[in-house]
């Protein structure tokens, strides 16, 4: 398998840092009811991880887990369930139950923590499977970090297409200037593409001209033509 680390948001030295400062940040902008419930909620997973899970019931932290949007507010949600996750020390197999019998907003979450608990490509099947989801939400998700460092360049350039295809916006793809950069094979699936919008009547996102402007080697990115004729 061919894969990129990027270093941006990979499992390991540089989590604790970032976690430490997510946390600030939800102790800053959540009210004392919220804050505490957090705090309490944080205490809950570190005392029962998922190494020594209750036998009878789900570990309290996974019903934290469902109901952080309820108690912190959506906005703060995925910053609260990433900061359970690690409390818990969730592995991939905890995490992969997760996604599979959460909500849309736990499934987002679950991939959004994906580069700060998983270091390995274990947890690609998450990424894959909401890459093949209608849902926008998902797929920006999913083309993140963890995505960055660990699809395969076909799935990677698919990745990019469902993007385009569903109207995530590419800024949301982690890694998109150094994996685009030189990609003849991106090229040509992105022409071919634009090509099926135009012969469809459809319009041809602004979003593919900046991507196929990427794939140029360094040394040609000046005054390149697109297949379209509008000047990268």
């Amino acid at each position: 398998m061919t894969t990129h680390g990027t270093g941006i948001g990979k499992a390991g030295a540089g989590t604790l840092p970032v976690l430490g400062a997510v946390r600030d940040r939800l102790d800053a902008a959540l009210d004392a009811t919220a804050r505490a419930w957090l705090h309490a909620a944080l205490a809950g997973a570190a005392a029962h991880p998922v190494s020594a899970p209750p036998q009878d019931a789900l570990p309290p932290w996974q019903l934290r887990f469902a109901e952080a949007g309820r108690r912190t507010g959506d906005e703060h949600a995925d910053a609260v369930r990433l900061l359970l996750l690690h409390a818990a020390r969730a592995d991939t197999a905890t995490l992969t139950a997760l996604y599979a019998q959460g909500t849309a907003a736990e499934r987002r979450a679950v991939l959004l923590a994906l580069p700060h608990l998983v270091e390995g490509p274990d947890a690609l099947p998450l990424i894959e499977d909401a890459l093949r989801a209608n849902d926008t939400r998902l797929v920006a998700a999913a083309v993140g970090p963890y995505a960055a460092a660990h699809l395969t360049d076909h799935a990677w350039r698919h990745a990019v297409l469902k993007c385009l295809f569903t109207g995530v916006p590419v800024d949301a793809v982690a890694g998109l200037a150094d994996r685009s950069r030189g990609d003849g094979e991106l090229a040509r699936m992105l022409g071919d593409f634009a090509d099926e919008r135009t012969a469809a009547g459809r319009p041809v996102p602004d979003d593919l001209h900046r991507v196929l402007a990427l794939t140029a080697p360094e040394s040609l990115t000046n005054g390149r033509a697109d297949p379209h004729g509008k000047e990268s």
